[in-house]
């Protein structure tokens, strides 16, 4: 049910990108789950993502998926490198469309944060702990993300226009799946994020240097998208708005990228940070609810574009106010719908939605509406 009504709080109205209608703007944000086989779903997805079909969500966007083998984090990672990874990618969107929710793919490539355990074996590099299933990884330029991790290898400018194209051959995949909707990773220190960053990309090619050599690959992986997307599929982009680290990128740097990116037809900035060198959210400003919905207000401000937020938005009042003030679009939560898969139904009956009960499946909804609690 979409419903724009007066009487509807600002998390529960209709909201619209390019030809996909979002019922509410409340998003299930990308989960690793590191649990694939070789790339391909197993039943565990389609477990985690019947969860917040059934709940009421306006829209899902499925985990982080590699566009090539080595462009994984992590050897559980879902990839999109393979024509077999369609099949259990269609049956997670089918998931979604068989209650009207929309859902999406964020296409991403690791970069120099490759090759790792997964996080339940501690997240370190392979070739230490693991040599037999690791693999080269590779960077805009030869720097290792951190102490203790390997160094890169710099990728050529051939490499550089084939790993454009694997974007694109990805995002036909994601079309062929059904997918509705294709987010670019563009955060947390993997390939796309660590083009943009100065901390990572000291080349000297057309590929590097001032900030607008160094939006170059994000454009292009933009363009390259669009180009094999339909017309009306929305282009969402996630980024890390700020490095968080004295010489890295900044809101005025993602501003800059936003509104560059907007002309190349992308339709939503997901507005995160950090990562460049170590965990992903947490740069300059300590964890905190709603800590990151500043910088979605910001580049939404600034570029004049959609935007998402996200970050420790955990209270029915906090995520509707989010949307009512102007600061973001859509809300995006992950640890909040793993503990509260309901958590639509229940923000709903909290903010006085007057029709709680039409968010989720009628299966549902006709039952719980005639529970008695006393």
């Amino acid at each position: 049910m979409t419903d724009s009504s007066p009487d509807v709080p600002a998390l529960f109205q209709p909201f619209e990108l390019r030809e996909v209608m979002f019922r509410n703007r409340v998003m299930v944000t990308p989960m690793c789950q590191y649990v694939a086989d070789d790339g391909h779903v197993v039943d565990w997805h389609f477990a985690h993502h019947g969860r917040f079909a059934l709940g009421g969500v306006g829209a899902a966007m499925v985990e982080s998926t590699g566009v090539t083998r080595n462009g994984r984090i992590t050897p559980g990672c879902l990839g999109i490198y393979l024509d077999s990874h369609v099949d259990g990618l269609s049956r997670i969107t089918d998931l979604y469309h068989r209650q009207d929710i929309p859902v999406g793919i964020q296409l991403s490539h690791a970069g120099r944060k490759g090759s790792a355990a997964v996080p339940l074996e501690g997240a370190q590099p392979l070739i230490g702990d693991a040599p037999e299933k690791a693999w080269t990884i590779v960077a805009p330029s030869a720097i290792a993300q951190t102490e203790g991790w390997p160094v890169p290898r710099a990728l050529t400018a051939d490499e550089i226009e084939q790993l454009i194209e694997a974007f694109a051959i990805a995002a036909r995949r994601a079309v062929t799946a059904g997918f509705d909707l294709v987010e670019i990773h563009g955060a947390h220190g993997y390939l796309v994020n660590s083009f943009f960053s100065p901390l990572a990309n000291q080349r000297d090619d057309d590929w590097g240097g001032d900030r607008e050599s160094r939006m170059r690959f994000p454009l292009a992986v933009a363009d390259a998208i669009r180009a094999v997307i339909p017309a009306a599929m929305p282009l969402f982009y996630r980024a890390s708005v700020v490095d968080g680290i004295d010489g890295g990128v900044t809101v005025e740097d993602t501003v800059e990228l936003a509104r560059s990116l907007k002309q190349h037809g992308v339709d939503l900035v997901d507005c995160s940070s950090g990562g460049m060198i170590g965990p992903s959210g947490r740069a300059s400003t300590r964890p905190a609810p709603g800590y990151l919905v500043p910088y979605a207000q910001a580049v939404r401000e600034g570029a004049d574009m959609a935007t998402m937020a996200v970050g420790l938005i955990v209270e029915p009042g906090q995520a509707n106010d989010i949307v009512a003030s102007g600061a973001a679009d859509l809300v995006a939560m992950g640890r909040q719908l793993l503990d509260d898969p309901n958590f639509v139904l229940h923000a709903a009956q909290a903010l006085g939605h007057p029709e709680p009960y039409s968010l989720i499946p009628e299966s549902y909804a006709f039952f719980l509406e005639r529970r008695k609690l006393s």
